[in-house]
């Protein structure tokens, strides 16, 4: 049975609830934005009713606070995430695709079109004057701004490919720094949770972690109940299907800089991601997602075009031998001369490769030299080298930048070689390369009658000799294949830039020097529609670079889409989580009354009293 003073008890609980009420509004209210901020809501019920000895049964003992909480719904979190992870990968290529649009521009900026022209443009001027050197010297010149423009067009593609290196080391970092904070933040939560209560404010910003990392990858959130009624919860992400955080304790990525190219035109350097404990994180795995796996397709990726063959040896094996390969044409090579060759599941580095002919299909045949030999015997294995992306990155414009300077310089060169020079000398390349390392000079076919070589199926070399003989004078220039040719190195030979007089313009000077037989030959490759799939030499740039803007609007398109999308659920996550300044007043209002009520009740239980002890008392 209550009390006489129970009445006072009532107004006391409901002083108490509209006051932790009044408190929560205002929370929400200076919350309203707050990034990540979920509304919270007050709830109450009646107390627990008294028995009566009497005839109208139980008196209610006032109200009851049961707790603050958030409201969020699972099911937007889950779609947010989902979708943020698209929005990550399709935002960062978009970015970096319109980079290289922007390198390739043929529009806006003086491109290849116009610097290809102004070559024929003076080719054409040299067949009307063959003999004078000043229009020789313009067509060396102008063939030296075209080597220039895919110099320059390798340096800025490379550039771009040691961006996205950077930030993948980057990702890695923040990715790190992410788990690191939601596996403080869930030690919290539960230290608070244990003893009764919500830890709203923490959650959201555990929450607003998961939201940025789901944008870097693809996470996964699993929270369940550990025990009954303890308020300890297991709090687990996944990335990549991968255990990152459990509970308070989380794992961490680190990027190992690669000892090996995986493609012949990748800068030094790149980095590989692992765990810490060792265990390989795949970046190409399909599920990955987000600007990882953006950065990582820009980065590497080559169109899935990457040497495959079969091999068979015997354990112990320095030496094997890859054929039935994708790849049998030396303008599409693309594998780096020293490298790791994956044999089955196994990786072995090779110190060099050398690569011949079968003389009765034309196919290639690679021999590798490994660097440790085979560890079982292998039949018919499946052999590759570097890693079948299917996305067109960096890799693979510059694959197919070098595919079209070694094709049109091949071409090019044995015409021009057809050609007598001014002292009537035989022409030598008119385009060549340049070493790296040793910073000599690569030619293709003979420079002159007196020199002791001869004209070799140049579709055969060694990778790390670069030539086909063991031992070359330093005064001679390298005899290589054009395999060592690449938009980086590509130039003019030497010779020719430093005397213009050496220019094959015609196959006979013996009967005069203004024939031009040559030229017009040099001439004819610009409608050469033999030479590539693309048609004519000038259609294969111009489709590369259609390519190009297709892909890069491809990725804006997606883009866009995925802004609209992530906006659209952002708006359904708000509808029900986010604050609404216009309601949180009316609740201000509700319980200012209901606070004021509450007043009054304990003010006449006061008078009541007061009249019962000192009015009535004996």
């Amino acid at each position: 049975m209550g009390s006489t003073f129970f009445g006072l008890h009532i107004g006391q609980t409901g002083l108490y609830a509209y006051q932790a009420a009044l408190d929560t509004t205002a929370h929400n209210i200076s919350n309203s934005e707050t990034e990540g901020y979920s509304r919270q809501v007050m709830g109450q019920k009646a107390g627990k009713a008294l028995r009566m000895n009497s005839t109208y049964g139980m008196a209610g003992t006032g109200v009851n606070v049961t707790g603050v909480t958030q409201l969020r719904d699972e099911y937007y979190d889950i779609k947010y995430r989902k979708n943020n992870t698209i929005l990550g990968e399709y935002s960062n290529k978009s970015h970096y695709m319109t980079a290289i649009e922007n390198y390739f521009n043929e529009v806006s900026v003086d491109g290849f079109t116009k610097t290809f022209d102004s070559l024929y443009n003076s080719l054409q001027e040299l067949s009307n004057y063959p003999s004078s050197l000043t229009i020789r010297s313009q067509v060396i010149n102008y063939g030296k701004s075209i080597t220039d423009y895919y110099n320059s067009m390798s340096e800025n593609l490379k550039k771009i490919q040691e961006e996205c290196n950077f930030e993948i080391r980057n990702m890695v970092d923040k990715i790190n720094s992410i788990a690191q904070q939601i596996a403080s933040l869930t030690k919290q939560i539960n230290t608070l949770e244990v003893s009764g209560g919500t830890a709203n404010d923490l959650r959201d910003q555990r929450a607003l972690l998961v939201d940025d990392l789901s944008y870097l990858a693809n996470v996964s959130v699993t929270e369940k109940v550990v025990g009954s009624g303890i308020g300890i919860t297991s709090y687990i992400i996944k990335l990549d299907g991968q255990t990152l955080v459990d509970g308070g304790n989380f794992n961490t990525l680190m990027v190992i800089p690669r000892e090996k190219k995986l493609n012949q035109n990748d800068i030094d350097g790149l980095y590989d991601v692992a765990w810490a404990n060792g265990q390989l994180f795949n970046l190409g795995s399909q599920n990955l997602g987000g600007s990882l796996k953006a950065l990582y397709e820009l980065r590497d990726g080559n169109n899935r075009h990457n040497l495959q063959g079969k091999v068979s040896g015997a354990i112990d094996d320095l030496f094997i031998t890859v054929t039935d390969t994708t790849i049998n044409e030396v303008e599409r090579l693309n594998i780096p001369e020293t490298g790791v060759i994956t044999i089955g599941n196994q990786d072995y580095a090779y110190a060099g490769f050398e690569v011949t002919r079968d003389e009765d299909t034309g196919a290639f045949i690679y021999s590798f030299e490994l660097e440790r030999p085979l560890m079982t015997d292998v039949y018919e294995a499946t052999a590759s080298v570097g890693k079948s992306i299917n996305y067109k990155g960096i890799p693979y414009y510059l694959d197919q930048m070098n595919m079209f300077i070694r094709t049109y310089a091949k071409a090019f060169n044995e015409v021009h070689r057809t050609g007598r020079d001014l002292d009537n000398n035989p022409g030598a390349d008119f385009f060549s390369a340049i070493n790296k390392v040793s910073g000599r000079e690569y030619v293709f076919g003979p420079l002159a009658e007196s020199d002791d070589y001869y004209y070799y199926d140049f579709d055969t070399f060694h990778s790390q000799t670069g030539s086909f003989y063991e031992e070359i004078p330093d005064d001679r220039p390298l005899y290589g294949s054009y395999y060592f040719l690449t938009a980086e190195n590509f130039t003019i030979n030497s010779q020719l830039f430093s005397d213009p007089a050496k220019f094959a313009a015609s196959t006979d000077v013996i009967n005069g020097v203004d024939n031009n037989d040559v030229v017009e030959a040099l001439i004819a490759l610009k409608s050469d529609k033999t030479m590539f799939d693309q048609g004519e030499p000038g259609g294969f740039m111009k489709t590369l670079v259609a390519d190009i803007g297709i892909d890069t609007l491809k990725a804006n398109n997606f883009t866009k889409s995925q802004e609209n999308i992530l906006r659209a659920i952002t708006n359904q996550r708000l509808s029900v989580s986010g604050v609404d300044i216009d309601e949180e007043a009316m609740n201000l209002v509700r319980y200012q009354y209901a606070y004021n009520l509450s007043a009054k009740v304990i003010s006449v239980m006061d008078e009541i009293y007061d009249r019962l002890i000192n009015y009535m008392g004996v």
